[in-house]
């Protein structure tokens, strides 16, 4: 063996060891962290059955460190924070109402990732499947569960920059009908027909007349409320700057995230809600940027993920604009109210 040889075998076999040391650092490293989550008091979640049917529950996707990360969990409303019930079924975005659920999914491949939505009846079985073409960002149930929308990053992976486009897709539970993207429906804007090659919808929010719908639109480089109609195929411009809307359980406000200027690029929104009749905003009681589309757990009060130190936790705030953000379980993202 030429002098070469031999330094081109130890090179590599230096390369080789590195590659395991560092595999080894990684691996002792995500134990523990794992371990210091325990002793830290982390939720205590136990494998059992979780149903979409019956009041008084919160379901969301769990974060927790352990065999059942990813899973949907279940807990008392009252208790957010209490012992947490594993279904088994994992999900990236969850949302349910009206015992129908839709979780979005990423299925792992040898190459890469591909992802499908599931909706799901009361007891997590499911209906029925669909291919999302990007990564899973917003999931939404409609009150009566004869709809669910979901949203999908088809280019780029953030809503804070402009370098992304995204996919809106509504289906009808009863029927199975898809509808993949409302850019398919007319938009009608200070009450004339637009048309712009850039529109982009995401974060669609339903009503209780499995007609009507909200959500975000976005089209040279400003971003709108816009009405849907599911029968008519139209959205309507309602109101400006207006992200991630979330209609309240009677009708009357939107909730979502703004961007206000003079905050950091990277996280540049404020939570507000919109009175749908005088058009007024009122800004909530959380100081800081929230990239989530916030959830009505009653009339009064919102619920939203922050990042948190293993994933996300979930916090809540009064609608009104008054009190202070309170977290009410860690390591929780995707929560849905049942009853």
């Amino acid at each position: 063996m030429t002098v070469r040889s031999r330094v081109l075998v130890l090179v590599a076999a230096v390369a080789v060891l590195a590659a395991v040391g560092l595999a080894a650092v990684l691996h002792a490293s995500a134990r523990a962290e794992r371990r210091d989550h325990t002793r830290a008091g982390g939720p205590r979640v136990t494998p059992g059955t979780v149903t979409l049917s019956g009041p008084g529950r919160l379901v969301f996707r769990n974060m927790a460190w352990g065999p059942h990360r990813d899973e949907l969990t279940a807990v008392p409303a009252a208790e957010p924070g209490g012992p947490r019930t594993a279904a088994g079924l994992k999900c990236l975005r969850f949302h349910a109402a009206a015992g129908t659920g839709v979780c979005l999914q990423a299925v792992h491949g040898p190459v890469s990732d591909t992802y499908r939505a599931l909706v799901l009846d009361a007891r997590l079985h499911i209906v029925d499947r669909y291919d999302v073409p990007g990564i899973p960002s917003r999931a939404r149930t409609s009150p009566t569960g004869h709809f669910v929308s979901w949203t999908a990053f088809v280019g780029g992976d953030s809503y804070a920059g402009t370098d992304f486009s995204t996919r809106a897709a509504i289906v009808d539970t009863r029927t199975g009908r898809l509808i993949p993207s409302l850019e398919s429906f007319r938009i009608v804007r200070d009450g004339r027909t637009y048309r712009a090659a850039d529109a982009n919808f995401w974060g669609v929010t339903f009503a209780a007349d499995d007609r009507t719908f909200y959500a975000t639109l976005a089209t040279g480089g400003h971003t709108y409320l816009v009405r849907g109609d599911l029968r008519d195929r139209t959205v309507t411009t309602l109101h400006g700057n207006v992200e991630c809307p979330s209609l309240s359980p009677d009708g009357t406000r939107i909730a979502y995230k703004k961007r206000v200027p003079g905050l950091p690029a990277d996280a540049p929104w404020r939570l507000y809600v919109l009175d749908l009749r005088t058009m007024r905003e009122t800004p909530l009681a959380e100081p800081r940027s929230v990239d989530d589309q916030a959830l009505w757990r009653d009339t009064r009060t919102l619920v939203y993920a922050l990042p948190g130190d293993y994933g996300a936790d979930l916090y809540e705030v009064p609608a009104d604009g008054s009190g202070r953000p309170r977290r009410i379980a860690a390591s929780a993202v995707s929560p849905a109210y049942l009853g």
